[in-house]
């Protein structure tokens, strides 16, 4: 079943209501493909291993949560930025994105998906934007074991920052690049914080105050969001989907 390229992007307005996120990006349809679209590859970033496999299995579209523009970029089409579109637009392949929309949908969201994959409980905002959660662990355990629960689960190694012994009942979580948001976790009280990466200052917080910081991956931790959304739009539009990993080591 095929159906417009418009009612596609509609849909996933309708879903995420970006209007309501200032981003850094552009959200929704960035580069126009074909008008009608039957096939909807997913990926977690529109890099061109993701382009090639949407392409080789047959898509229209590209749907992501990393997109191919961003702001305070130089804005030239040279060099990587050329090969992925060029490569797009001769296929008239579709690449449509949500950065924040995905991260904080209440149902399908990153941040959401992820908690629902490592089992935890009584979820709520921390932040009005839903970027930033909290919630609890179903048993009490130490920040070491919590990241080897974590990294099962996410089939990665995750760090584990600060004291590994500390034990944790209540955590906060921002997928991606979530470490800004670590000193507003820390004044919510909660034992630990865990993200995908951080910068350095964020070593020596978790250190002085004595909150565990757990990075487990950028893209590891926003795999789900976009394979969620995807399983909705099959389910509401009759499209065929299929999620292609292209592993990032951060």
């Amino acid at each position: 079943m095929s159906v417009l390229l418009t009612d596609l992007v509609a849909a996933c307005d309708g879903i995420l209501q970006p209007q309501r996120f200032k981003d850094y990006c552009p959200n929704g349809l960035q580069v126009e493909g074909a008008t009608r679209v039957s096939r909807v590859a997913l990926a977690v970033t529109a890099n061109q291993a993701a382009i090639d496999a949407a392409l080789t299995w047959g898509a229209q579209a590209l749907l992501v949560h990393h997109g191919l523009m961003w702001k305070g970029e130089d804005g030239t089409v040279q060099g990587h930025r050329k090969t992925r579109l060029k490569t797009a637009l001769a296929a008239d392949l579709s690449i449509i994105a949500y950065h924040l929309p995905m991260d904080a949908h209440a149902a399908l969201g990153n941040n959401v998906q992820l908690a629902q994959r490592l089992g935890f409980s009584n979820i709520q905002t921390l932040a009005d934007d839903g970027v930033l959660m909290q919630g609890e662990l179903q048993t009490l355990c130490t920040a070491a074991e919590l990241g080897s629960h974590i990294a099962a689960q996410l089939a990665r190694t995750v760090q584990v920052i600060g004291d590994a012994n500390k034990t944790i009942r209540t955590l906060a979580w921002c997928t991606g690049g979530g470490g800004g948001y670590f000193e507003r976790a820390i004044a919510a009280g909660v034992d630990a914080f865990l993200t995908g990466e951080a910068s350095e200052q964020h070593v020596h917080i978790a250190r002085e105050c004595g909150v565990p910081l757990l990075l487990a991956g950028h893209h590891a931790t926003e795999r789900y969001g976009v394979q969620a959304l995807g399983a909705a739009l099959a389910a509401q539009l009759g499209v065929e989907v299929r999620y292609f990993e292209v592993d990032s080591p951060l």
